[in-house]
């Protein structure tokens, strides 16, 4: 232990040095910690890295998804369903397909089924990755909530694929009727799992005198619940962490009072970054052990490296493949939803860049190294070193040439120039105008008789929407400050309903409540 806690140690401080440096160069952080990683791994005398599949699908993964089903807007994800489905489940399964057939074909003694495994295991693009680098562009809503809304489900759906493919390699048997109610099980159960377990966390946070500290804590551990429980019953615990995510998350104002959801919000975030920061560092120290292994088979370095650009290219025709027939499919069939451009030109190179966000991660990883060294007849599993060997070229690849050029396509291809799409601010001013107004009526509407007479009243009638800078608060009495916290719910069931409405940005919606939560918190205080 004493010897591995410096390691750990320096693993964080590395990730926080690098991640301020990513920022600084204006590039995903992602791709910094990979190549670090990589270069790491060449220092002589560094603890040899072995990764552990099950520390990544237990204990990485279900936080993970858990904070991105708290962060996604559900509100998106319902208007985008149909081509957010299509991404998450058709088009990993023609990416699966077309990695089989090619591999098949070019790589000597790699059967169908070994085909399915890999392109089980690198179909999925990775959600942080993504998500990283958006930040540092700027795209419409529509295309941050597809991306964001598949990156949600296709693991789910990538990881049957890799468990029905383990199982026919193992067995050399498929049966269509088993695996089809394997396949509904595991879909169907591992949502209903986590919905019923979202309700059951929901009614303990309603039911128990928790407080901030307490229901932190129980966030922190209920992730891991559901996925426990969902593989426990051979369903999904991808599906069960996210379903129930959602579900809480959209009931978080009903469970969480103010407290929890600001001192929430700072510890997840810090919480997340740490577990995607070890993530990525660690695939690029795996690297000395997956090429030991190609070694030990006898083939030549040059020969995989190969395979691994053959396969990370048949990935990105799959899936620019996909984008454009989605595209197509869309204005044939829902021609009222498909976003629209100033010019044909720039609506073509629209599903260019849906297709040139497909950077793997996390979840391919986990996959490839949680392939058994040994068949269960204890014959040894065949290519298991070259699929690993594969997976990690994708990653790098993905990660470092499309990751560093994405940002540039959507820049000087100028795709988004045109579209008609309300700015931020402009909509910000406009929510906030209305939600002045609302308070405003809601006041004089309920205590107009006192507004003459309260000073208090007065004040919060008139300055309610900015937060007081001044340190003289006798004016806040307890009658006063009892209006006052009635007012700012108010507020927030305003905004519930504003949220309704498809066209207002739920971004700002969550914005906005968080204010009022700090308001709510300031008073606490006085």
């Amino acid at each position: 232990m004493h010897t591995i806690l410096p390691f750990l140690l320096a693993m964080v401080a590395a990730i926080v040095l690098l991640e301020i440096w990513a920022t600084k160069l204006r590039i995903a952080y992602p791709i910094l910690l990979v190549v670090a990683g990589l270069l790491v791994s060449f220092v002589p005398g560094l603890p040899h890295v072995k990764i552990n599949p099950d520390l990544i699908f237990f204990i990485f993964l279900p936080p993970l998804l858990f904070e991105a089903a708290w962060s996604i807007s559900f509100k998106e994800m319902k208007k985008w369903w149909r081509i957010i489905g299509s991404f998450a489940f058709l088009v990993v399964f023609f990416t699966a397909f077309s990695v089989a057939l090619v591999t098949n074909y070019f790589i000597p003694g790699f059967t169908i089924v070994l085909g399915f495994l890999l392109g089980g295991i690198v179909s999925p693009p990775d959600a942080v990755s993504t998500g990283a680098i958006m930040k540092f562009v700027k795209i419409p809503k529509s295309a941050s909530a597809i991306l964001e809304g598949e990156s949600l489900l296709n693991d789910a759906s990538s990881l049957i694929i890799f468990r029905f493919a383990l199982v026919v390699v193992n067995t050399g048997q498929f049966f269509w009727r088993d695996a089809s109610l394997d396949f509904l099980w595991m879909v169907l159960g591992g949502a209903g799992i986590g919905l019923l377990l979202g309700w059951i966390f929901v009614m303990a946070h309603k039911k128990l005198p928790t407080d901030a500290p307490s229901d932190i804590a129980l966030t922190l551990i209920e992730p891991y619940f559901m996925y426990w429980i969902a593989e426990q019953l051979h369903s999904s615990g991808v599906l069960a962490v996210v379903c129930g995510g959602l579900f809480m998350a959209n009931r978080r104002l009903l469970f969480l009072n103010s407290a929890s959801r600001i001192r929430g919000y700072s510890v997840w975030e810090s919480f997340v970054f740490i577990l995607n920061g070890v993530v990525f560092l660690l695939i690029g120290l795996g690297l000395p052990e997956i090429v030991d292994g190609i070694r030990a088979t006898g083939m030549p370095l040059s020969t995989a490296i190969g395979y691994g650009v053959m396969v990370t290219g048949v990935l990105i025709g799959a899936r620019m493949v996909s984008s454009y027939a989605a595209m197509v499919a869309t204005l044939i069939f829902r021609p009222s939803v498909a976003p629209r451009a100033s010019s044909r030109r720039r609506q073509l190179l629209m599903p260019l860049m849906l297709g040139w966000t497909g950077m793997r991660g996390v979840v391919s990883l986990a996959a490839a190294l949680s392939i058994p060294v040994k068949l269960d007849n204890g014959g040894i599993f065949p290519h298991r070193d070259l699929i690993l060997f594969i997976t990690f070229v994708v990653i790098l690849l993905t990660l470092v040439v499309q990751g560093l050029t994405l940002p540039y396509l959507i820049k000087y291809g100028r795709i988004f120039e045109g579209m008609h799409q309300e700015s931020e601010e402009e909509a910000a001013k406009k929510i906030k105008r209305g939600l002045k107004v609302h308070v405003h009526q809601f006041l004089k509407n309920k205590y107009e008789h006192e507004l003459h007479d309260h000073v208090g009243l007065q004040r919060l009638l008139t300055h309610w929407e900015e937060k007081l800078k001044t340190d003289n608060d006798d004016w806040m009495s307890d009658k006063t400050k009892a209006i006052y916290l009635e007012m700012l719910e108010c507020q927030r069931q305003y905004l519930v309903e504003l949220n309704k409405d498809a066209t207002v940005n739920e971004e700002i919606i969550r914005s906005q409540l968080y204010q009022i939560d700090l308001e709510e918190e300031r008073l606490k205080v006085i």
